[in-house]
């Protein structure tokens, strides 16, 4: 009884927790305001490196 109990729990509200949690991040990340702080992470790999002369 009280693995089916657990399981319904999970099945249900487990799913919509991870949903919101889901959805929570994804706004997180897309949201306009962090468009810079996306930017500026994506240069971290080339911040470092030698301008080469062709």
């Amino acid at each position: 009884m009280m693995y089916e109990l657990l399981r319904h729990a999970a099945d249900t509200w487990g799913m919509l927790f991870l949903g919101l949690v889901f959805l929570l991040a994804l706004w997180f990340a897309l949201r306009p305001s962090a468009r810079a702080r996306h930017e500026d992470a994506s240069q971290i790999p080339f911040r470092d490196e030698d301008p080469r002369d062709d």
